[in-house]
């Protein structure tokens, strides 16, 4: 799809990550506040909302976008992250009559400190790819790296909220146990590339979300990087799971892209999907399981992901 124009003339460059139709939301400054990038810049959108820029909004919108987090943003659901994506876009849009007022209001992005995006109170790691799962489920079981419930339900453990951190954030190399009586600094330490999804409105306790409504409690989607300590995951994950060896650190990249799709042509896409590879439970079982509002084609995005590390002896 052919990008839309913006005024900011890094949004249109080919190599961008950032064009008008991919405004991901973050936090960023040394008073922390919400931005959203465009080409090499970020939008403050505390200064937008006291520039009287969001007024056609909700007032729990642009209350919202003076936050210190996007926590109260999450919570209001898709329309009104619908209604603040056109705002936006019209904004930035090469035809914008708002130029003027705008362009005082953004900031580098090479100078801008990023933060946590918001105030994580839970987080779960789920075991969603077959090809991760088979490649290290053999480091632990060697022959049969598949425990015979994957291909039937979801697999997740819920982690340690308090050691997510931003990326760029030094890691330090932890310990633990790594065989009986052998304790010191993990000895492999390993990282794995996932996608993070932020999850909005919240459900009552002991109401389940169909899955046909989960988009809509979908804020966006980020990347994360689940570091491990694989010599002391072997030794302390039976019988209950992993432990010491994941909760040292997650890193999370500082912008969420969201993924609810605006009623108008051409403003923030949702990501490709693509069909999803078999795993041995039809549609039918799938219906009969109460999974009757989803398709095979709706459950999978087609993204491209790259991770970069840097070694520090510090």
């Amino acid at each position: 799809m052919t990008n839309r124009a913006s005024w900011v003339e890094a949004a249109n460059q080919p190599s961008t990550d950032f064009p008008l139709q991919n405004l991901p939301y973050g936090v960023f400054g040394t008073n922390p506040r919400i931005g959203v990038a465009i080409g090499d810049s970020i939008l403050d959108l505390h200064a937008c909302a006291g520039a009287g820029l969001l007024n056609g909004l909700s007032p729990e919108s642009v209350r919202a976008c003076t936050a210190e987090s996007l926590n109260a943003l999450l919570a209001l659901g898709p329309d009104h992250w619908s209604a603040l994506r056109r705002r936006l876009t019209e904004l930035l849009a090469a035809e914008s009559p708002q130029r003027a007022q705008v362009e005082p209001l953004l900031i580098p992005r090479d100078s801008a400190a990023m933060h946590l995006p918001a105030a994580i109170g839970d987080y779960t790691d789920f075991f969603t790819s077959i090809y991760h799962a088979s490649n290290v489920g053999n480091l632990f079981r060697p022959g049969n790296p598949l425990a015979s419930n994957y291909k039937h339900l979801p697999i997740g453990y819920h982690g340690r909220a308090s050691s997510i951190v931003v990326s760029g954030t030094p890691i330090h190399r932890p310990a633990g146990q790594r065989q009986e009586a052998h304790f010191g600094p993990t000895r492999a330490l390993d990282y794995e590339l996932e996608i993070g999804a932020f999850v909005g409105p919240a459900n009552r306790l002991g109401e389940p979300v169909p899955i046909g409504q989960a988009r809509a409690h979908i804020f966006g989607l980020c990347l994360l990087n689940d570091w491990s300590a694989r010599d002391v995951q072997t030794w302390e994950y039976q019988p209950l799971g992993p432990f010491l060896a994941k909760n040292f650190a997650s890193t999370v990249s500082p912008d969420r892209r969201p993924v609810a799709r605006t009623p108008s042509s051409g403003m923030a896409p949702a990501p490709r999907r693509i069909r999803r590879a078999p795993r041995g439970v039809g549609r039918a079982q799938a219906a009969a399981r109460g999974h009757r509002a989803a398709t095979v084609e709706d459950l999978d995005f087609d993204l491209r992901m790259r991770q970069r590390l840097r070694r520090s002896w510090t």
